[in-house]
């Protein structure tokens, strides 16, 4: 209602009178207005709140209480992301260093291929890349030279042999001349000595061939030729110039720079090597500052920019004597077993070498990947029920952590020892949590 207002009749003769009194009705009829709107207001307003709190205790229940922010994912999607779940558990947290590194041939199990004769490549066996066992024929060889020292091996057999033929019968002759000079049947002493001499140089000779057959029979051998090859060889008196280099030991041609054609010689590298993949080296460049805080035998885990998600592990087999001048590092050698051919030679890495305390205890503590940041709150995501089990549901727990540690945080509270945890996958869940607010 508006408010009342009494306007009194002005008499004749005061006009100047009747302007004021009619403002000042006007101005309390907007005063009274402007009350009632107020209170009206008031009233809504007030409605409104008392509704909102019901509402609140329709949802939520008491007043500031949150629940739990679950991400459902269907079972195709969760291994799609490769989620993986384990148990919390307790370990001994190592402090470590990372450092730079890069992949290496393990220099202990690679072999460079030599020509033991020179010669003409008449044919390939093999190519870059293949994999090879000890004693697999690699290439053959064309050499005029083992021609020739063939031919020699054939000449001192043949002059052995008749070395050997002369021999036997100054041996006969010898000791028959013994017998009639010791029966004193008509032969001289001068006769027998004579006979004695010859034998003796006969036999003098026998042993000079012999050792000037196994003197080429070896070169042979030193040249490349195999036994049987040379037992074949003097079977059938046939002249075979070729010969094959063999693989010294297993592993994969890492370098093959040879072609039909080529030329190979004693005097130079052949451009063959033969190197065992299955464990390499990583060097690792350590600072002078961290040089003091490990030694041989530490443990060390290496990985790649073009590998995330995969982790090499082995141990520092060798820390170098001297340090590099212009980088002030030192080379720490760690050995890693790649029996999956992962790793590459000369691919860039980093290594991180565990530094081992002298007392520690062992904390329940989860990969520092399973904690992640979510509205300034450290969680983790724990397996959640799910009605059918049609659905994997992962709810976000929030836990309070220590500074990680060689890849590990220390749990202070908000999980439990064998409690199951994500443990990689973590941050999909982060971001699929993250979606709903966002589309709003």
């Amino acid at each position: 209602m508006f408010p009342y207002c009494l306007i009194h009749e002005i008499p004749p003769g005061t006009n100047g009178f009747r302007g004021t009194s009619v403002l000042v009705c006007i101005a309390l009829c907007a005063v009274g207005f402007a009350v009632l709107v107020g209170c009206n207001r008031s009233g809504a307003g007030g409605d409104h709140a008392a509704g909102t709190e019901s509402a609140e205790e329709e949802h939520g229940g008491e007043k500031g209480a949150t629940k739990p922010a679950v991400v459902k994912l269907s079972k195709e999607v969760a291994e799609e992301y490769e989620i993986k779940v384990a148990p919390a558990p307790m370990r001994v947290l190592v402090p470590t260093i990372d450092v730079p590194a890069r992949v290496a041939f393990n220099a202990d199990a690679e072999a460079r291929v030599a020509a033991q004769v020179a010669g003409q490549v008449g044919e390939l066996k093999i190519r870059r890349g293949d994999a090879v066992h000890k004693g697999d024929e690699l290439l053959v060889v064309e050499s005029s030279d083992l021609g020739q020292a063939q031919s020699d091996y054939l000449q001192k057999r043949t002059a052995m042999s008749a070395a050997a033929a002369a021999l036997e019968p100054l041996k006969e002759s010898l000791e028959r001349g013994q017998a009639l000079y010791n029966q004193g049947q008509g032969i001289s002493l001068a006769e027998l000595q004579k006979r004695t001499a010859e034998f003796k140089a006969a036999q003098a000779a026998v042993q000079a061939a012999e050792g000037s057959f196994k003197g080429a029979e070896n070169k042979l051998l030193l040249m490349g030729m195999s036994e049987t090859a040379v037992q074949e060889l003097a079977r059938s008196g046939t002249l075979t110039p070729r010969y094959s280099v063999y693989a010294p030991i297993d592993g994969q041609v890492v370098r093959f720079d040879v072609t039909v054609g080529s030329l190979v010689a004693t005097d130079r590298e052949m451009a063959v090597e033969v190197a065992d993949l299955s464990k390499l080296w990583v060097l690792a460049d350590v600072p002078e500052s961290q040089y003091g805080q490990f030694g041989a035998g530490a443990k060390a885990v290496v990985t790649v920019s073009a590998l995330p998600d995969e982790k090499f592990e082995g141990k520092v087999t060798y820390v170098a004597a001297a340090f590099d001048p212009a980088t002030r590092t030192v080379q720490a050698r760690v050995e890693v077993i790649n029996d999956k051919g992962r790793l590459r030679p000369g691919m860039f890495a980093r290594c991180r070498i565990d530094i081992p305390p002298p007392d520690a205890n062992p904390v329940l503590a989860v990969p520092d990947d399973a904690v992640q940041e979510v509205e300034g709150r450290q969680v983790v995501f724990v397996p959640a029920a799910t009605p059918g089990g049609e659905e994997s549901a992962y709810e976000a727990r929030d836990v309070k952590t220590s500074p990680p540690v060689g890849g590990w945080a220390a749990v202070r509270s908000g999980l439990k020892e064998g409690e199951s945890v994500v443990t990689h996958g973590a941050f999909i869940l982060k971001a699929q949590l993250a979606k709903p607010a966002e589309e709003e």
